[in-house]
């Protein structure tokens, strides 16, 4: 039975793991069993980040709406009700864009929350 020479795969493992950790500090780039745990703990880093990346998002979204909704005397919850009494349906995204880039198409928003909420 031939025997199984696993020099090339080895240096080919510790070689990506090496590229991986490139620019980690002390051990986490310069040993094995460093770069390893690095790049494990870096992947998992990077797969609960894009999770958070996205309630982060939506946080900016949302101050960006209060922002403008307290500039037209409304706050943002009474602001969004009022919306959803309109029967607007824009979404965070939307909205945040809007009072970010047009102050005057915001306010008209803000005028027809604030019908539905007096009626």
């Amino acid at each position: 039975m031939a025997r199984i020479k696993r020099a090339v795969s080895g240096r080919k493992k510790r070689t990506v793991l090496a590229e991986r950790s490139q620019g980690y500090h002390g051990g986490g780039s310069r040993t094995f069993r460093g770069m390893k745990e690095q790049v494990q703990h870096s992947l998992q880093y990077a797969y609960r980040d894009r999770r958070n990346k996205k309630r982060d998002i939506r946080a900016l979204w949302i101050q960006r709406i209060n922002a403008a909704a307290r500039m037209n005397d409304l706050s943002y919850s009474t602001f969004m009700h009022g919306l959803k009494l309109a029967g607007v349906e824009l979404d965070r995204k939307v909205l945040a864009q809007i009072a970010y880039e047009d102050a005057e198409g915001f306010a008209a928003l803000a005028e027809v929350a604030k019908k539905a909420l007096a009626a």
